[in-house]
């Protein structure tokens, strides 16, 4: 499992280590790390010696950082330049050991030192703002990334992308585009969540030494697939369709038959022992998936579940705000998605004795929360959390980048790895909702049931998408293929 940890946690874990470490002893140690996958890196494309490295370098650690892992490259026999995006500051420290290893140093607008170089460069190294940056590079900053950034060489940045909000994933002005990112300690939570993350590239964590220094809870977790197969129902030797878990699905309308065909698909495909339906699209689930138990509802009087999910394609008429209020008075946990989310009543789902999952992309989280919706799209982690607290529920927030958290204190919201683009296509969402439907009718926490949904998801869309446009169909029929995945 991927853990991310506050700056403030981070420092502090830091600061802890260092107390009991020779002075300098952590920077050399991030240094190290950092040299060894800029290494990785040149090689990849030719070799470190002679390789041509720019370092762009801040006033800061984050900096020092840099310029250490520049003198390792230039030991190593590259040629690398320091660019300080504030003339004449830099850590003083990492300045001398590059001018010592054969390096050079100058300020962001001298181009002087390059002209040795034919304009070549093989690998940029972003050392400005690091963790404690907020609101976007300065314009000083933003030109000398800007002029270096027009090479079309790798970017690699040093713990996170200058420029974004470590904390959030909040991108609030000019920001750093890496390749790769390279990290110290523990993940950062801007390194999980968009828009931050998509500025990232690939993720390298350096272990320096912070493990036993940070505490048992983080603030982020991503699950692995090692994580998401002991969290998977399998049906034992004794199984029978209840013990499974039966999930009962309220979906459909004559104007979007197809929401329900899409829901119930991913809930059989989810594992579920058996489908209850209910709604007018009876006919078309039945003609796709016969083994449905279909009704004419309303849902109380459907027969025995264990779960229940409500809204995709439901509509807002007069039946379809009867059947949220019929579900949602149940006893059983409760996953509203879609057009249910428009017909919630807030108190109601406060009320609730039984678990209530709530699965908004953005559009959804603003109306529920009555901000823009580029307010969520900008701020995820701040709106996943404030709509869990506001309705006391778990709240899967679609999007680039998957969220899912709790209203219960001191527990970490989720980030889901899985997501791929493919998936913005119409009724994916609706095979979504049936598939974490059948995982909490198969007794999963609801934390669990929407991780391991958004991850199943996530693998199905690849599987069926093999890098070319895919419909939400084609996910639903994939999902056996990521479960295999996950449990090979």
């Amino acid at each position: 499992m991927r853990t991310a940890y506050s700056v403030s946690t981070v420092r502090a874990a830091e600061q802890a280590l260092m107390a009991r470490l020779p002075e300098g002893a952590l920077m050399q140690r991030a240094a190290a790390g950092l040299a060894a996958a800029c290494a990785d890196l040149l090689r990849r494309s030719g070799r470190v010696y002679g390789s041509r490295v720019v370092l762009l370098v801040g006033s800061g650690d984050n900096g020092g950082d840099a310029l250490y892992a520049g003198a390792r490259l230039a030991r190593r026999g590259a040629g690398v330049v320091a660019v300080r995006v504030s003339p004449g500051r830099a850590h003083e420290g990492g300045v001398a050991a590059l001018l010592a290893a054969g390096g050079r140093v100058m300020d962001g607008g001298d181009v002087a030192p390059h002209r040795d170089w034919g304009g070549h460069i093989d690998l940029v190294v972003d050392g400005i703002t690091g963790i404690g940056g907020r609101g976007g590079l300065r314009p000083e900053a933003a030109a000398v990334v800007e002029h270096y950034a027009a090479h079309g060489v790798p970017v690699l940045s040093v713990d996170l992308p200058s420029g974004v909000e470590a904390d959030t994933g909040e991108v609030r002005g000019a920001a750093v585009r890496a390749d790769a990112t390279v990290t110290f300690g523990a993940y950062k939570p801007g390194l999980l969540v968009d828009p931050a993350a998509e500025r990232a590239g690939a993720l390298h964590l350096v272990d320096i030494g912070l493990g036993a220094e940070l505490p048992d809870v983080p603030d982020l977790e991503a699950l692995q697939y090692a994580d998401v197969a002991a969290l998977l129902p399998v049906p034992a030797a004794e199984s029978d369709k209840y013990r499974r878990g039966v999930v009962g699905i309220v979906a459909g309308s004559a104007r979007y038959p197809g929401a329900a065909v899409l829901a119930v698909s991913g809930a059989l495909r989810g594992g579920a022992g058996a489908v209850r339906y209910v709604g007018p699209g009876g006919d078309a689930v039945i003609a796709r998936h016969p083994e449905t138990l279909v009704h004419a509802g309303p849902p109380s009087k459907a027969g025995r579940v264990q779960a229940w999910v409500v809204g995709p394609g439901l509509g807002d008429g007069t039946d379809a705000v009867e059947a949220v209020s019929d579900v949602l008075a149940t006893d059983v946990p409760v996953l509203v998605d879609a057009d249910g989310l428009r017909l919630l009543d807030a108190d109601v789902v406060r009320a609730r004795t039984a678990p209530t999952v709530l699965t908004p992309h953005a559009g959804e989280a603003a109306a529920l929360l009555g901000v823009p919706r580029e307010e969520v799209e900008a701020g995820r982690l701040a709106a996943v959390r404030a709509l869990a607290s506001r309705f006391r529920a778990t709240v899967l927030l679609k999007g680039s980048t998957t969220l899912i958290a709790t209203d219960t204190p001191h527990t970490p919201v989720r980030v889901n790895p899985t997501g791929t683009s493919w998936l913005a296509t119409a009724g994916s969402g609706d095979v979504l909702s049936g598939l974490t439907g059948s995982l909490l009718a198969a007794g999963l926490a609801p934390r669990d049931a929407a991780s391991v949904g958004a991850h199943l998801h996530g693998l199905a869309a690849r599987h069926a998408s093999d890098g070319s446009p895919v419909a939400a169909q084609d996910v639903a029929d994939a999902i056996a293929a990521a479960w295999r995945d996950v449990r090979a």
